[in-house]
């Protein structure tokens, strides 16, 4: 069954069949596209722009996450903070673009209030497709930010369109939302233990 698992097992069989998709994305990761976001997150720190992260459903839960661990958790003693905000995080901005404009415009809309020239903008979804996600990938790249994409399944049209992806080709949603928080950890804490 595409984005669950085989059916009809018990916990431990489950929970076994489980770990070996994951254990197959570990094989897999995809070292060269996360060195690209860590060059991409070091120049935007050293630059002084900001890092936009967004995403839908538990993909936002994930979007809030890393934004609080590369603003907070990657923080080094006397070295420049690492500017990140979760687009998912300001409610009532967002339901007000919901209601007003249509979530499709949920974050292009915050974008075009915050969002210019050497910025980069992370999108995290599982299936690369949504119409919010891909809005906010068009402007962010209209105004001259970097764009990432953090994407599972085929990854959809976001794959293509991002200035980097880094991708798990899995069809379970545990387990591409488990890789897309395991790059989100690395990444901080790399930032965090540089010299």
């Amino acid at each position: 069954m595409t984005g669950t698992g085989p059916g009809g097992l018990s916990v431990r069989a489950f929970a076994e069949w489980y770990r070996d998709r994951e254990l197959e994305q570990w094989e897999r990761f995809d070292y060269a596209a996360l060195e690209k976001i860590a060059k991409a997150i070091e120049k935007v720190e050293k630059s002084g722009k900001t890092i936009f992260v967004m995403g839908n459903g538990g993909s936002a839960a994930t979007a809030s996450h890393i934004a609080t661990d590369w603003s907070k958790t990657a923080e080094r003693v006397n070295k420049p903070l690492i500017r990140c905000i979760s687009l998912n995080d300001n409610t009532a901005f967002m339901t007000a673009i919901g209601n007003d404009l249509g979530y499709d415009e949920i974050f292009a809309r915050q974008l075009r209030n915050l969002c210019g020239k050497g910025d980069l903008v992370v999108i995290i979804s599982g299936s690369g497709n949504s119409p919010s996600v891909l809005k906010a990938n068009d402007y962010a790249k209209s105004v001259g930010a970097t764009t990432v994409g953090l994407t599972g399944f085929t990854g959809g049209k976001l794959r293509k369109d991002v200035d980097i992806c880094f991708h798990v080709e899995s069809d379970q949603y545990g387990v591409i939302e488990d890789m897309h928080m395991a790059a989100g950890s690395i990444l901080a804490f790399y930032l965090k233990q540089r010299k």
